[in-house]
């Protein structure tokens, strides 16, 4: 995932509210009174679509958004680059507040700080490969020469060398999102959102993306918010993750962390299917070293090895125990006794639930 050190906070969201409805100043006060997703609609004729999110999203990372359908993931994302207007909360990229910005600034941002990739491609059918990928550029007023330079070089990276004259009902799913991705890729935007880029893809191709877009990210250390309804996309994606219910953040964090220390119900329930084995890593559950390096262990293993891989390489056995290294250097003691306990769901705490 990111190597960058730094931390920064690149998009910072702040108490954002959204409802859905003829008078939603009025109808936010219910909310802020405690009235339900639900007694909302039936009481007051209001969706309330997002309910104090607060969210940083740190430079060079991926942070995904996922939950099951009318979460607010989508609603969410589209308030980034204000497709959707708030009706209260605060959402500042790079320290500025974007909700301040007049039209010009607006278009600057949607235009050059933030490119988006659609679940439906929304590629240009009469134009080719290269004019699609190349399309903010020229929107920004690029050469033509210039921006098909670019847009060539970034349709290879994609794996697409030799489609720049095709059109795009003479490609595959696949291959247009790869368009779609080189679009964005494009315009070097320090920010790309995803709006379920890969739920219209089958499994298989929806795999390949993934990896690509993971190759891509520690070569380019783009700031991506990727919205997805699949646990699976999303433990294997994210840098930081948040689940969204009913338009609030149930839990956010590392995707390890929530695997492990489910905070809600909702969110052991979301977590009970998964194979734990092949998404959990030895960093999680390994023990810090703290002194010298025992005799008896069975070998060095990878900080990132998966939970999986550990209990083919030590067949099962349960005495064994080995030294994990990060970068050529100890860090920690994996006891697969501890593995073992890790592989048991743990049920979430029933005090301290949020309900609505």
């Amino acid at each position: 995932m990111s190597d960058l050190m730094n931390g920064d906070i690149k998009v910072s969201i702040r108490n954002l509210y959204k409802i859905f409805g003829l008078d939603p100043a009025s109808a936010l006060q219910h909310v802020y009174d405690g009235t339900s997703k639900a007694d909302l609609l039936s009481e007051h004729g209001h969706v309330l679509g997002l309910r104090d999110i607060n969210v940083d999203m740190r430079a060079g990372d991926i942070t995904v958004v996922m939950g099951l359908s009318g979460s607010g993931k989508s609603t969410l994302i589209r308030h980034l680059n204000r497709l959707i207007e708030p009706t209260a909360g605060q959402i500042d990229v790079d320290g500025e507040d974007v909700l301040a910005y007049d039209e010009d600034k607006l278009r600057e941002l949607r235009r050059q700080v933030m490119s988006m990739v659609f679940q439906k491609f929304a590629l240009l059918p009469h134009r080719s490969v290269l004019e699609n990928a190349g399309t903010t550029l020229k929107v920004r007023g690029v050469s033509k020469r210039e921006y098909h330079k670019e847009a060539d070089k970034w349709i290879k990276r994609v794996g697409l060398d030799g489609y720049g004259d095709h059109y795009p009902h003479q490609l595959s799913g696949g291959m247009q999102q790869r368009v779609g991705i080189a679009r964005a890729l494009t315009s070097n935007s320090p920010i790309m959102l995803m709006d379920e880029a890969f739920s219209a893809l089958d499994p298989l191709i929806r795999t390949d993306m993934q990896d690509l877009l993971l190759e891509l990210q520690q070569e380019l250390h783009k700031t991506i918010v990727f919205i997805s309804h699949d646990l699976d996309e999303a433990l294997k994606l994210a840098d930081h993750l948040v689940i969204l219910k009913d338009g609030y953040v149930v839990q956010q964090g590392e995707p390890q962390h929530i695997l492990l220390h489910p905070a809600d119900p909702y969110i052991e329930d979301f977590v009970s299917d998964i194979n734990r084995a092949r998404v959990l890593r030895v960093r999680s559950i390994m023990t810090p070293l703290n002194g010298p390096i025992p005799d008896n262990a069975h070998g060095e293993v990878d900080y990132d090895d998966t939970l999986e891989s550990m209990i083919a390489r030590s067949g099962g056995d349960t005495s064994h125990s080995y030294v994990v290294m990060q970068d050529n250097q100890p860090v920690g003691i994996l006891d697969m006794t501890s593995l073992v306990r890790a592989l048991v769901p743990r049920a979430a705490p029933e005090e301290g639930v949020r309900k609505y």
